[in-house]
């Protein structure tokens, strides 16, 4: 018989608080929001919490009751009745820092979870976002450590809490046995908070600088695996190794620094609370000599005194390092989760089943020159430009932008009235870079999406038969990240699979066979015209063969010549 277990993480994401992104948000708004978001494990973590404090406070209270009450008299009955009650503070506060602490991280992970699904979708917006630069592992680094370091912040919710709790009783206690003790640490403690939120500031700043760092050092060795082969043709191996090493050695830098600061800052915390802990204990012990304190009350204030120093060198981590790092990762989290839109605007209609004429009327952008083209329903057109128009048209098809001049229509109704993901649907662009996800060749081509048959003709046109047989385990081979087990051409031919196998009624295509040889060229030219069927078909390329099976041609190079 299998027991149940308390406090099971369930199988479904928990669900939180929203948290509100806007452009007025700051790192500290980000942060107390976040902090704010799992109040139904938080808050009772937190009172849990403050049990266990209570309770570890109480221990020396029984214990110096005991001597007064029990040993120094020689009562058996209340000895008896002190150790029981010590053993029931144990069973207490054992209970409720386990529990508690269950609790809390478990409201940690679901703000975690929450954070980075919220900037996972930020990234992968069918809208996309204008004005950001970086390396994929840049954003990479953010969505992990400084999503993390900004969720650790939730334990600010409870574990301070508790601490703090622990303070204004043991402040509390020490008051009723010597308001002088009590004083001290009623104002002491308030006092050493401040001084923690003011010496937090160089710690925020290195804090934030060592994340820059270690986001740039993941974001060139993902770029470095990333162009690996055009950089060994390029005999270049060594450079980017180099300028790797250079980032690497930064972050190294970076990260020692931060973590110099923080010992520093953690050290220095701790040094006030011991040197704040010796003044109560030297005051309760020139008490003791004058006589004003009986031997179970010094023994109480030796226990408080010592007890102290967790709670106080607690406040120091949680509330100082932990809300120090979370500041300023939260203004890494911003940088991606207030990045705008593209200036491209779209309503919500959405495509007739079926096929559709695209029509481009005098469409002028950068590198576009009042384009006129046609596709009719099945039409395979061939279209011949520079990388730098080919790049604005498939800009304008996938829905991402807008032409300075002209209109862009499908089934007879401009692209801005179509609800982006259903246009994508019907108008399918893939670029001359398609990445492929790290999974097996059946799940990237099929995308979860297509049926079997619809998956091995699509693996037939686009000549993929070599690649399974190779593959040691057929179809369910994983092809890496972006697909770094595969060489250049068979991604190239997984990509356009992919593509095929979505069977939409415009597929555009921008040079899907600059890396395979001409024969295997060939043979895809046979085999993609009858693959496409009724569907529509635009190939931006310059490939003889992928021409020959067009029913015509248009030639921006030689318009722009003319």
């Amino acid at each position: 018989m299998r027991l149940p277990v308390l406090l099971q993480a369930p199988a479904d994401p928990i669900p939180v608080r929203p948290i509100r992104i806007d452009a007025a948000t700051t790192p500290r708004r980000l942060t107390l929001r976040a902090i704010a978001a799992a109040p139904r494990q938080m808050v009772p973590a937190a009172m849990l919490l403050v049990m266990h404090q209570v309770g570890e406070s109480l221990v020396p209270v029984i214990m110096g009751f005991a001597i007064d009450q029990a040993v120094a008299t020689g009562d058996p009955v209340r000895l008896a009745l002190c150790v029981a009650l010590l053993g029931a503070d144990f069973a207490l506060l054992s209970f409720s820092y386990r529990f508690g602490s269950r609790l809390g991280l478990l409201g940690i992970e679901a703000v975690q979870h929450r954070m980075r699904t919220l900037v996972a979708d930020r990234l992968l917006d069918p809208k996309g976002v204008k004005g950001r630069a970086g390396l994929p592992g840049v954003s990479l680094s953010i969505a992990a450590t400084d999503v993390n370091n900004l969720a650790r912040a939730v334990s600010i919710a409870a574990w301070p809490v508790g601490e703090i709790a622990a303070v204004l009783l043991t402040g509390t206690v020490l008051m009723v046995l010597s308001w002088e003790l009590g004083l001290i640490v009623l104002i002491g403690v308030p006092l050493l908070l401040l001084i923690m939120d003011r010496a937090g500031g160089p710690l925020r700043r290195r804090s934030h600088d060592q994340s820059a760092l270690a986001a740039e050092a993941s974001g060139k060795a993902a770029d470095l695996l990333a162009g690996y082969r055009v950089l060994s043709g390029l005999g270049a191996q060594g450079a980017a190794a180099d300028r790797y090493r250079k980032a690497s050695r930064d972050a190294l830098a970076g990260s020692l620094r931060a973590a110099g600061s923080q010992g520093v800052y953690t050290g220095s915390m701790n040094l006030a609370s011991g040197l704040f802990v010796a003044g109560l204990a030297v005051v309760a012990g020139l008490r003791a000599l004058n006589g004003d304190l009986t031997v179970g009350q010094l023994i109480t204030i030796v226990g408080l005194t010592q007890f102290i120093i967790g709670p106080l060198s607690g406040l120091a981590t949680n509330a100082g390092a932990i809300w120090a790092a979370a500041l300023a990762s939260a203004e890494r989290v911003l940088s991606i989760l207030q990045l705008p839109h593209h200036d491209a605007a779209h309503g919500d209609a959405r495509p007739e089943p079926g096929d559709g004429k695209l029509s481009l009327t005098g469409v002028r952008t950068a590198n576009l020159d009042g384009l006129d083209l046609d596709i009719a329903p099945g039409e395979c057109v061939g279209l011949r430009a520079t990388p730098a128009a080919a790049a604005d048209l498939a800009a304008l098809l996938s829905g991402g932008a807008e032409p300075d001049a002209g209109a862009v229509a499908w089934q007879g109704r401009p692209f801005a009235e179509y609800d982006l993901e259903a246009l994508r649907a019907a108008v399918l662009v893939v670029p001359h870079h398609a990445a492929l996800f790290d999974g097996s060749i059946l799940d990237n081509v099929g995308l979860l999406t297509a049926d079997r048959e619809a998956v091995d003709a699509a693996l037939d046109a686009a000549d993929c038969a070599e690649i399974i047989d190779a593959a040691p385990n057929g179809l369910d081979t994983e092809v890496g990240e972006d697909g770094l087990r595969l060489s250049g051409g068979q991604r190239q031919r997984i990509a356009l699979a992919r593509a095929l196998a979505q069977r939409p009624p415009l597929l555009v295509l921008q040079d899907p066979t600059t890396a395979v040889d001409s024969v295997t060229e060939s043979r895809i030219a046979e085999r993609l015209r009858a693959a496409r069927g009724n569907g529509s078909t635009l190939l931006v390329t310059d490939a003889p063969a992928l021409l020959a099976v067009c029913d015509r041609v248009v030639d921006l190079n030689a318009k722009a010549t003319a």
